[in-house]
């Protein structure tokens, strides 16, 4: 058997407030770097403006516009209006605190709930079938933390929550049984409803009735879905390519268009002409992707992972590989350049260390990575 060894945690991409990316300020970090925390690093959350880590002694250390840190933790999630942390647990005595980020996580907290213990299973133990996911969704399942009032927010008990991804206007949730609810603003299509309304309360997509999710990830205005069976669902915003479909934008900055295009169409399409490498047909860019669309990855790579930043997503393989794409003007993509691209590319630089990708979380401008040695558990 192979010795086991702790992995480490990585990021690139935005540190402009010296954030917990190895780098100072005003520096953008275009390919992968370990974090100063180093391998006691358990988790991660990024905000804009700072990143929330937590250790595996249960401290956690806010990074970035603002400084702090705080023991007796094991949860945080960042956001730019607050902070919040998990503190004890599990069980009764779990406490849920808000906390202004410049407070330093020092003082008295916006407020403090006591959380209650997971539902649980059949089997006697904690969690079961509904066993719920990172915050902020919290360990009961049937709440969650919003960055605006009002902040501790309930779930319909139907719902059965297992996770929860919110993103700059949107909300989406993965259900116990594998089905994936959105609500919120719908202008980008990020609901994934086939329209652009705004949808006040949780919604089943239709368009996956039948599939089991095992994953959802929002981005600031896209969603991405992963199937039990690996398989990878885009919709929503399309500005950057963050949807790996064809942008517009990214084909006029490799001067690859010729012609004008039509315009939006209703389901937010654009029509041009592709140029050099091409046959000269039209092709449809993508502005709005309004319904889920079946993605593939190169070389039929199954999915396990993902998620989303602003305006870029990231998904880890089965096997440990690590593809990005969408938009990069601060190295969030992780291939050592600021380009933008919209089909899925490989991070080469854990293919190179052999380096096994187990985890990752996108900050709105940058990413972190939790990677193995290959050939360790």
């Amino acid at each position: 058997m192979a010795e086991e060894r702790p992995g480490a945690w990585f990021g690139f991409g935005f540190c402009g407030f010296g954030q917990a990316l190895g780098c100072g300020r005003g520096r953008q970090v275009h390919s992968p770097e370990p974090l100063r925390a180093g391998a006691d690093v358990c988790c991660v959350s990024a905000a804009w403006s700072y990143t929330a880590v937590v250790t595996r002694g249960g401290r956690v250390e806010l990074s970035g516009s603002v400084s702090g840190a705080a023991g007796g933790c094991r949860a945080a999630w960042a956001a730019e209006g607050l902070v919040a942390v998990l503190c004890g647990g599990p069980g009764p005595e779990a406490e849920l605190q808000a906390w202004a980020p410049e407070s330093a996580l020092r003082g008295e907290p916006l407020w403090a709930q006591k959380v209650p213990p997971e539902p649980e299973g059949e089997d006697g133990t904690r969690g079961g079938e509904a066993r719920a996911g990172p915050l902020p969704l919290l360990p009961c399942a049937r709440a969650y933390v919003s960055p605006r009032p009002p902040l501790y927010r309930l779930l319909a008990p139907e719902l059965r929550a297992r996770r929860l991804e919110l993103g700059a206007e949107h909300a989406l949730l993965l259900a116990a049984g594998g089905q994936v609810f959105s609500w919120g603003a719908g202008r980008h299509g990020q609901l994934g409803h086939g329209a652009l309304e705004a949808e006040l309360e949780p919604r089943p997509l239709e368009a996956l009735q039948g599939l089991r999710m095992a994953e959802v990830a929002a981005g600031g205005w896209h969603s991405v879905c992963v199937s039990e069976a690996g398989d990878i669902y885009v919709w929503g915003w399309n500005e950057s390519g963050q949807l790996a479909l064809p942008a517009r934008s990214l084909a006029e900055d490799r001067k690859a268009v010729v012609g004008k295009a039509t315009g939006p169409q209703e389901d937010g399409r654009e029509t041009g002409r592709a140029a050099a490498g091409e046959d000269g047909a039209p092709v449809a860019f993508i502005a709005v992707q309004p319904f889920p669309a079946l993605l593939d990855l190169p070389l039929g790579a199954e999915a396990v992972k993902a998620s989303c930043g602003s305006r870029h997503t990231a998904v880890v393989t089965r096997t440990g590989e690590l593809y990005t794409w969408g938009w990069g003007k601060y190295g969030q993509l992780g291939h050592t350049d600021a380009a933008s691209v919209d089909r899925p590319c490989r991070v080469e630089y854990f293919v190179n260390e052999q380096l096994q990708v187990k985890a990752v979380t996108c900050g709105p401008w940058n990413t972190y990575v939790y990677a193995v040695a290959r050939g360790t558990s």
